[in-house]
């Protein structure tokens, strides 16, 4: 009795292990820790961002990971793996809006980056969400279309 839990225990973890590993691959899991844009597009409901970040006036200075993704390691690789685990979800049971929208904890990373890199300009306003209250003015409530199509 005990070699046979053993043994669908063993077999039962090499599954998910074979499955996890087979979703991986047809996923191009790899890609995803590269800073690579076109990782992004893996998923099909990126393609419109993508394309519309390619001809936008930050394809020259910022990738994806840029805008996206915290600026420290540790932020970084937090942020991909909540992310990814979410994304991973969301697409597989099919639960995601189209067109896709950011969460408000990926907004504020987004609004940080836009700071961070536009400081010498923007130096003087207070935009941090929560200064003046939920709908803070924010660098795309005007500049929307910047990084790629009309986002919010």
């Amino acid at each position: 009795m005990k070699a046979l839990r053993l043994i669908v225990g063993v077999a039962g973890l090499g599954f998910l292990l074979g499955m996890g590993g087979y979703a991986f691959y047809q996923g191009k899991g790899w890609s995803y820790l590269s800073d690579r844009p076109e990782a992004c597009v893996n998923c099909h409901v990126m393609r419109e961002e993508y394309e519309s970040w390619q001809h936008s006036s930050h394809r020259n200075w910022a990738s994806c990971n840029d805008c996206h993704m915290p600026h420290t390691f540790l932020g970084k690789w937090a942020t991909k793996a909540v992310s990814g685990l979410r994304h991973s979800v969301a697409f597989t049971t099919g639960r995601f809006p189209e067109p896709i929208v950011a969460t408000p904890g990926n907004r504020a990373i987004a609004l940080e980056n836009c700071v961070a890199c536009h400081r010498p300009v923007v130096e003087a306003m207070l935009l941090r969400p929560g200064v003046y209250g939920p709908e803070d003015l924010n660098c795309t409530a005007c500049h929307g279309n910047v990084g790629h199509r009309g986002l919010k």
